[in-house]
């Protein structure tokens, strides 16, 4: 007898019965093949990142940040930095890739499984990196005696929604352009300039007037000041409610218009 099975039930492979988690877990078969290659730099770029920024440039700036060595006050930003930019690699020439070049996506819908299935399934996956990049970021800043405060746990979940927000909207971005060279001007004219403008390597106070209210609208800047206060264990510059809630609104809104073009590349 030929067993059949929905695509909500749990066949003889032993597949999970929500479609998503058959997604995510798609994607965690590839990544067990190539975790390896990544394990190396995932520790050996935090040490050369603290290293280099804290005890090489903190060495210039005697007086600290805020009345706390350099080394604290900094390497919150970067953890913040490593999880956004894990969000963003893994949103971009992966999900790209996923409707131009291999058209993953177009065989799982044809499995068949949902738009939102498949969204949500990759999206994990996508949290699933920028956690583990956290953690291990955070690992190695405890070994340097960087982490303040024992809040520092609360980094890991900052991290988590960070990248989120951050995720979202970019899944939608590489879902709906021709090309992947518009993957690079995102990267040249985004990316980057948030990533040294959002608070990570000096304060946004330090600013001129008129360019502050851009970098308070990023949503690194709020998961850097959020990071700072867990691992110094003081008040964040906004309420955490309000990080909360905005980074929060950016993972709703992306994840509605990362749905919304998912549907119209996959839906003839």
């Amino acid at each position: 007898m030929v067993r059949v099975t929905t695509v909500t039930g749990r066949a003889a492979t032993g597949l999970p019965r929500v479609p998503a988690a058959a997604v995510f877990a798609h994607y965690l078969v590839g990544y067990r093949r190539t975790w390896r290659a990544g394990v190396f730099s995932s520790f050996l770029l935090p040490v050369l990142t603290v290293v280099g920024f804290g005890f090489g440039v903190g060495a210039y700036v005697d007086q600290g940040v805020d009345g706390v060595r350099y080394l604290w006050w900094l390497v919150p930003g970067l953890i913040a930095s490593t999880a956004f930019q894990v969000a963003v690699a893994e949103s971009t020439w992966p999900v790209h890739s996923n409707f131009k070049w291999i058209r993953t996506y177009h065989a799982q819908v044809a499995a068949p499984l949902r738009t939102g299935d498949i969204v949500a399934g990759h999206l994990a996956f996508v949290l699933f990196r920028v956690v583990t990049s956290t953690v291990a970021f955070l690992l190695v800043t405890a070994l340097f005696g960087a982490l303040r405060s024992p809040w520092a746990v609360a980094v890991a979940p900052i991290a988590l929604l960070l990248g989120l927000a951050v995720a979202a909207p970019v899944f939608a971005f590489s879902a709906r352009v021709p090309s992947d060279s518009y993957l690079a001007l995102l990267f040249r004219f985004a990316v980057i300039p948030m990533t040294l403008f959002s608070g990570v390597f000096f304060p946004v106070e330090s600013m001129p007037a008129g360019l502050r209210p851009v970098a308070w609208a990023t949503p690194l800047w709020h998961g850097v000041d959020l990071c700072r206060a867990a691992t110094l264990g003081v008040a964040p510059q906004w309420s955490v409610a309000g990080h909360v809630l905005y980074l929060a609104a950016w993972a709703g809104v992306g994840w509605w218009l990362a749905l919304r073009a998912f549907r119209r590349q996959l839906v003839v």
